[in-house]
């Protein structure tokens, strides 16, 4: 008898819900505001009693609590997001709908969905970034996330500012000492006073944005020298990708080999590759 596969995508502004077919045929889809959690995930029970599924791939907006048998599984944690901290979004689902969720980072939900069928379908092993309101990395292996105590946190890594930006940074916890800080969507309007959809490309902060870009590239192919490494997100998109891979090759100076073509945008229209991941992991806990 065919499952029917439940995705969602919890994201800081929005939350994005679909329904498919084992084949990933999507036959139902809603987006939903960010607000409160009490609202929000009303929307969402109410959406798949509407819609019912066999299972629920959730990827999250963090930091979260994935670590199954710990006692912050299946919570948001200490988000800067009013009113989100300590929710136990997983039990409360799961209470109201009586069935599976795969609990997961939205970048988690990312790489998996470039794993099954995008940018690392044909690879081992991949990074998959993305940069909007905020930044987090994603890293799968041989079809399984790296992570140990919890998930990664690569937009919060170290970063080396570029010698001409003077930003002070917008993230509340490291200032300009982080990817998040500095390369996030908020920093564009933070350093130009305009948002970045009405800005020509061309402008000094998305070279800025680039270069950060290629720095956290570098950082993850020297760390866990991945086969692909995907950007997604609403800040860059496949034109900047000329940029990050000369920057790139000027922090790598010639040290590492690099494979061809190791660098890419995702192919995923509106970042569905999260939406196709989600339902893949909804999948695997049918199986």
């Amino acid at each position: 008898m065919s499952k029917t596969l439940g995705s969602i995508e919890a994201g800081g502004t929005k939350f994005v819900l679909a329904v498919a077919d084992e084949t990933y045929r999507v036959s139902a889809k809603k987006r939903i505001p960010t607000t409160l959690p009490d609202k929000t995930l009303a929307a969402c029970i109410a959406f798949f009693k509407e819609n019912p599924v066999d299972a629920i791939g959730l990827g999250s907006f963090g930091p979260i609590g994935i670590k199954q048998g710990t006692s912050d599984y299946g919570h948001i944690l200490a988000t800067p997001k009013p009113g989100w901290a300590g929710t136990n979004i997983v039990k409360i689902l799961t209470d109201a709908l009586n069935v599976p969720v795969f609990f997961t980072t939205d970048v988690n939900a990312s790489v998996y969905g470039e794993y099954i069928a995008g940018e690392a379908k044909d690879v081992d092993s991949a990074v998959y970034f993305t940069i909007g309101t905020g930044i987090g990395g994603g890293a799968i292996q041989d079809g399984k996330f790296i992570g140990g105590y919890s998930h990664l946190e690569m937009g919060h890594a170290p970063v080396m500012m570029h010698p001409d930006d003077h930003y002070e940074g917008f993230c509340p916890f490291h200032g300009n000492r982080c990817f998040e800080g500095v390369a996030a969507g908020p920093t564009i309007e933070g350093r130009t006073g305009q948002r970045g959809e009405t800005l020509a490309r061309d402008n000094q902060v998305f070279d800025f944005i680039d270069y950060y870009a290629a720095q956290m590239a570098f950082n993850a192919y020297v760390n866990l020298a991945p086969a692909k490494i995907i950007f997604g997100g609403s800040v860059i998109n496949d034109g900047d990708m000329p940029r990050v891979q000369k920057y790139f090759d000027e922090l790598n100076n010639g040290y590492v080999q690099v494979p061809d073509n190791l660098i890419v945008h995702s192919h995923f229209a509106d970042n569905a590759s999260a939406t196709v991941g989600d339902f893949a992991l909804a999948a695997s806990l049918l199986k």
